[in-house]
């Protein structure tokens, strides 16, 4: 009788010894398949494999923790009972943290179930699993159950560390795209601005964040005609940059072929609108000016309205039509047209100029602007945009929320 007691004993540590060399060779392949970058469904398909096929694990659930709520990402035998219904009865279990044996609860889910598998990081839960048809006993049952919590713990490291990954891999993307966003509209700004005997002209930029929607733009046309555009383009990076620098080139190539600012800006709207599919939009200020017969004509396109001050009297240029990129046709257009008299000046700006982080401010509004450019209008171009933004930085207290762009010329 001892004889079959000692026999016994030694067939049940080699079973046991031969159990954990698979235990072993087991997490060695799926360490190599990890260290192999193998897909995420590949490994999720091993674990299966190895807790249905040699464990003779009936029924699984596994569950990870993702932005705050809870993923299945594994499951098979029995009839899914949903995320939801699985974590609400796993919130009973939120305090153990060991491989725990669910007999005795009565909750109907977890009774449905024989084990509950928790995989813990820094005393927080990331992912648990629930495993059921599985009826091992004794010392097997307590091997089995670490080695499932060595397995999957192995695997959600695993997840993580893909997810880490791949959320580098977007960083990087992102920050490259921005680089090649700032590149791009460095190669829109105008290097030097203009000045010679007829008009002076002088502009600021000031993006928001490292790439801004604003574009400036300032060209002789012939010997006695100017063009210039302000424009502010709907969303930020490598896509708004790009739609800018497409924006310019059309700009510029249909604004010398073209005597009439209408129709420049009617083929504008038709480029934006077959480059976008009307998911951006701009906002423009394109004015020509001849030297010649002292008229300034002009289009406005939802921006914010140029200031034209004559040394006496400040008018606001608002005439032209609705924002380009939104409607195949605009829906109208009107050129405006002025006479500017000698030593005026001519205020463009951006919407940044007037959007701070403030609520109806009565400290800064375009009624305030207008008085502020009505008593500085004399001061040179570049000067008198330094003094606004240093006025501004007196009297605003809050953070500017968008780009700004100044650009005010000065007509002899």
């Amino acid at each position: 009788m001892q004889n079959i007691d000692e026999g016994s004993g030694e067939d049940e540590l080699i079973k046991l010894l031969l159990k954990r060399q698979w235990e072993l060779n087991s997490l060695l392949e799926v360490t190599q398949a990890i260290n192999k970058n193998t897909a995420a469904p590949v490994l999720l398909q091993m674990l299966e494999v190895i807790l249905k096929n040699y464990l003779q694990v009936g029924k699984l659930r596994f569950l990870i923790e993702k932005q705050g709520s809870y993923v299945c990402v594994s499951k098979y035998g029995g009839e899914f009972e949903g995320v939801s219904v699985l974590h609400k009865a796993c919130t009973l279990l939120k305090k153990v943290k060991t491989p725990t044996a669910l007999t005795g609860y009565t909750d109907a889910v977890l009774s449905s179930y024989n084990y509950f598998i928790p995989i813990y990081h820094k005393n927080k839960a990331i992912a648990y699993a629930l495993i059921g048809d599985f009826t091992l006993s004794g010392e097997m049952m307590s091997n089995d159950l670490n080695f499932m919590q060595t397995l999957i713990n192995v695997i959600v490291v695993a997840l993580e560390n893909k997810k880490l990954f791949r959320e580098r891999l977007q960083a990087e993307r992102f920050q490259r795209e921005m680089e090649l966003a700032v590149e791009v509209q460095n190669m829109l700004i105008p290097v030097k601005i203009h000045k010679d005997n007829a008009i002076e002209a002088s502009a600021k930029y000031l993006p928001h964040q490292d790439i801004g929607g604003d574009y400036f733009d300032f060209f002789r046309l012939n010997d006695h005609e100017f063009l210039w555009c302000i424009a502010d383009v709907s969303g930020k990076g490598i896509s708004a940059a790009l739609l800018m620098a497409n924006f310019q080139a059309s700009l510029r190539a249909w604004a010398t072929v073209e005597d009439d600012l209408s129709a420049v800006v009617k083929k504008l709207n038709q480029i934006v609108i077959l480059n976008t599919k009307g998911e951006r939009f701009i906002t423009l200020f394109v004015a020509k000016y001849n030297e010649k017969s002292r008229k300034l004509c002009y289009i406005n396109a939802g921006h914010n309205p140029t200031v034209l001050f004559n040394g006496k009297t400040a008018q606001l240029l608002k005439t032209g039509t609705t924002m380009i990129g939104v409607f195949d046709e605009l829906p109208f257009i009107t050129q405006g047209e002025v006479t500017v008299e000698p030593g005026s000046m001519v205020f463009n700006y951006t919407d940044g100029l007037m959007d701070y982080d403030l609520e109806q401010d009565i400290r800064w509004n375009e009624g305030k602007l207008v008085t502020y450019i009505t008593e500085n209008g004399h001061l040179p171009s570049s000067q008198f945009n330094q003094n606004l933004m240093d006025h501004l930085s007196r009297i605003i207290k809050g953070k500017r929320i968008d780009d700004i762009t100044l650009l005010t010329l000065r007509i002899t």
